[in-house]
């Protein structure tokens, strides 16, 4: 997902700082002269910041409730552009992109440690009940060498598991292109 930023203001000068913030940011900015327009922004597609001008959110607070609302995930940010220049909004802008990144990074690493923590409770199990099926008496030779493939599968897993595993930066899973392959469907 690219990075967007939108800009809600109907100030003069607006485009002269959206420029501004797409130069210092290397990310597309859109701008929006009144809440329908921003509405329709963010409809189309999602922001990592929307910037809205104080003035509007003064003159109608239940509208701009409901264009925050619709703001997604986006960090929204109000600005007051009647008294802030592009410095300050620089600034914010900066602030909430690094908030929203630090926000992703912790998301990432709270589901990697999630799915670590499922697969290591059911190896466990898969483990668990191929030793009991494995001594029972009654078992035929066929299923005892196939349980006993998967024993050996669960322990090669846990091991794979148990090992630390390199950290890797968070910037190189975003960056990361993955695969498109099939599922795979284990015969046994």
């Amino acid at each position: 997902m690219q990075k967007r930023i939108l800009m809600v203001t109907a100030i003069a000068g607006a485009e002269n700082c959206a420029a501004v913030l797409s130069k210092q940011f290397g990310i597309p900015v859109e701008t929006a002269a009144n809440r329908r327009e921003a509405l329709t922004a963010l409809r189309r597609r999602d922001f990592a910041v929307v910037v809205i001008d104080e003035s509007l959110v003064e003159s109608r607070e239940d509208r701009s409730d409901s264009l925050l609302k619709h703001a997604g995930l986006a960090i929204p940010l109000e600005i007051n552009f009647a008294i802030s220049g592009c410095g300050r909004l620089v600034r914010e802008v900066r602030a909430a992109l690094s908030r929203r990144e630090h926000e992703h990074d912790l998301a990432l690493s709270f589901a990697v440690t999630s799915i670590e923590s499922e697969l290591r409770d059911t190896v466990a199990g898969l483990l668990l009940q191929a030793q009991l099926a494995l001594a029972e008496p009654q078992i035929s030779p066929q299923l005892s060498e196939r349980l006993g493939l998967i024993l050996e599968s669960a322990i090669s897993l846990r091991q794979k598991l148990d090992r630390p595993a390199k950290p890797v930066p968070p910037q190189a899973i975003r960056t990361q292109q993955r695969p498109q392959t099939a599922p795979t469907v284990l015969a046994l």
